[in-house]
């Protein structure tokens, strides 16, 4: 038999969600790069585990759904940053930065 649950009240997570928006939005324009950051990128994280958490109903699951999700997030993260160092390269023998050198812009006319 499934287990029966009260469902949260959405109306109060959406409050928390346009809160959360509203000071991320704020913290850029006090101009200083760590609240930036931390309002651009942490408050991001928050509202995605509390979306997950709440209208994915991920908060009633097993506790195995909750481990996956992880770690699906830590491959991502591993993916990424493995081919970051190859993508960010800008010089080479197989390679052409023509961005740097708009050559790019020649080629499209």
């Amino acid at each position: 038999m499934s287990e029966v649950h009260a469902h949260p009240n959405y109306v109060k997570v959406w409050y928390w969600l346009v809160i959360l928006l509203v000071i991320s939005t704020l913290g850029p324009m006090l101009e200083i790069p760590a609240i930036t950051l931390i309002t651009a990128f942490g408050i991001a994280v928050i509202k995605a585990l509390m979306v997950a958490a709440n209208f994915m109903h991920l908060k009633f699951e097993k506790h195995i759904v909750w481990f996956l999700f992880i770690m699906s997030l830590t491959l991502l993260g591993v993916f990424f940053f493995g081919v970051a160092p190859d993508v960010m390269m800008t010089e080479g023998d197989q390679w052409i930065d023509c961005i740097a050198d708009n050559s790019c812009v020649e080629q499209r006319l």
